[in-house]
């Protein structure tokens, strides 16, 4: 598993609330060094975000290209209403969705650029503790690959990539409840099948 990054989009930003809106706002200026900083900072936790959609390495890696290349033709439609991060993630959800309306026949459909709102937020346990119990990334990743598509987006979303409630739900475009329901099971999953070395628990 690729380390996880420090949250927001590396130190060009440093006291930003939002880094990755700050750098999004810059390269729809056609900023060259914002749209580097932006890639080194989000990489790694796009990266295994799209692999848990696509559920293939080599889709993952063409689908985050094809999310940067988007970024970069499209930032300047980012109004900035929603965190930069949860419209830099969805731009990523919609083209692996349409990768996979691709493999499997069905026409794909069209990409917004502009869209996302905003949810109110929850607390919950923290699953980290548990996970990083796991002899190794590989064991992590089995047990996620167990998991249904809705549960692993969700937890890898929340407990790996760090959003919060708020902007999973918007990410999702579900009511904040529907969101902590689908939270609560896959984490009991998660763990469950953890606990018996990524063997399906179901």
């Amino acid at each position: 598993m690729v380390d996880k990054p420090e949250a927001g989009a590396g130190s060009a930003v440093p006291h930003s609330e939002d880094p990755v809106g700050d750098l999004l706002r810059r390269v729809g200026g056609k900023d060259r060094d914002a749209f580097s900083a932006l890639v080194r900072g989000t990489r790694d936790a796009l990266f295994w975000y799209i692999r848990g959609l696509v559920r293939s390495e080599e889709r993952a890696e063409d689908t985050l290209q094809e999310t940067y290349l988007a970024v970069w033709r499209g930032a300047s439609a980012w109004r900035g209403d929603g965190p930069g991060r949860v419209w830099l993630y969805g731009i990523a959800r919609r083209l692996a969705a349409r990768s996979w309306r691709l493999r499997s026949g069905e026409p794909a459909a069209p990409m917004p650029l502009d869209e996302l709102g905003a949810a109110a937020g929850f607390g919950s346990e923290d699953p980290e503790a548990v996970v990083s119990s796991a002899e190794d990334a590989a064991r992590v990743h089995r047990a996620l690959d167990q998991l249904t598509d809705t549960e692993r987006e969700v937890v890898v979303l929340r407990d790996f990539d760090g959003f919060s409630g708020p902007e999973v739900a918007a990410l999702l475009e579900l009511p904040l409840a529907n969101v902590k329901t689908r939270l609560h099971r896959a984490r009991l999953r998660l763990m469950a099948l953890l606990r018996e070395g990524g063997s399906d628990a179901r």
